[in-house]
């Protein structure tokens, strides 16, 4: 007898309601398995594991072929391990032998989404709703369970800022890797972020530091921050290839990062992008 609700033996009797009656609510699992066999063996706590970790998104239905051969047969199965997905009635996915849970996680994908993707789903819902702040925590579950997965960051980070909250998106995206950081999903965002950062809390005499000293990079990022907020385009875009050419070690090359986030806001046909990637491009 299995421990979890939607783990279930199947026998001669309730096969049909307990898969193919079960299959038109959602997708059922069924191993056909036997004892007699090892590789049945090490495959069914790994299900069943599974089935646990979906939280009954999916039913796992186990039928013993030694005990219901003829069963088995008329459904096609030749040899086990057997795993068959069943939907509306139909066997929509076979999976045979013990592959490995990454098989399985993929083909479960097809039908079915993700506990992370449901959490990240439900903080769609709420925040459409007007309920962002419950978005938010939502997210943030999810990324605890997935933390290498950049979408999450990314959204969260997105809420953070709607929210009133850039400096913990900042704070957020700038605790990734480094590769991370580098992904275009991710980049775009940090150095919006690290522009507006730099525009709320960068020195107040930003422009008498630059005038004293031209290689003050702080000020001058300050400075286009600062002209970008007050939307002064050009100006701002002007500032950040002066930084990107005169202190391209400065915070990662703030400069050139935060260009390139500009021409992607920009767009590429629009007049300043192509003048001034064409400017970072060939240092003039």
């Amino acid at each position: 007898m299995n421990a979890l609700p939607h783990v279930l033996d199947a026998t001669r009797d309730n096969f049909d309601a307990l898969v193919l009656g079960n299959s038109a609510r959602g997708l059922v699992l069924v191993h056909y398995w036997t004892p007699r066999a090892g590789p049945c063996l090490r495959l069914m706590p790994r299900l069943t594991r599974l089935a646990e970790h979906y939280g009954g998104r999916f039913l796992l239905v186990q039928v013993n072929t030694d005990e219901l051969g003829a069963l088995a047969r008329s459904q096609g199965v030749t040899s086990v391990p057997t795993v068959k997905f069943y939907l509306h009635g139909q066997v929509v996915h076979t999976i045979h032998g013990a592959e490995p849970d990454s098989t399985f996680e993929a083909a479960l994908a097809r039908f079915i989404a993700r506990p992370e993707d449901r959490l990240r789903t439900e903080a769609l819902k709420a925040h459409q709703a007007g309920r962002t702040r419950e978005a938010i925590e939502l997210l943030a579950r999810a990324a605890v369970e997935r933390p290498d997965d950049l979408a999450i960051a990314v959204d969260l980070a997105k809420l953070l800022t709607l929210d009133g909250q850039p400096e913990r998106a900042l704070q957020l995206l700038s605790s990734l890797p480094r590769a991370a950081r580098q992904d275009a999903r991710v980049a775009t965002l940090l150095a919006h972020l690290e522009l507006l950062d730099s525009a709320r809390n960068g020195p107040a005499d930003a422009a008498a530091r630059l005038a004293a000293d031209p290689g003050d990079a702080e000020a001058r990022l300050t400075l286009a921050a600062r002209d970008l907020v007050e939307d002064r385009l050009e100006a701002a875009l002007e500032g950040l290839l002066a930084l990107a050419r005169s202190s391209p070690d400065y915070r990662d090359d703030i400069g050139r990062r935060a260009l390139i986030a500009l021409f992607e806001m920009l767009g590429p046909e629009h007049a300043l992008t192509r003048g001034y990637r064409a400017r970072l491009a060939s240092g003039a």
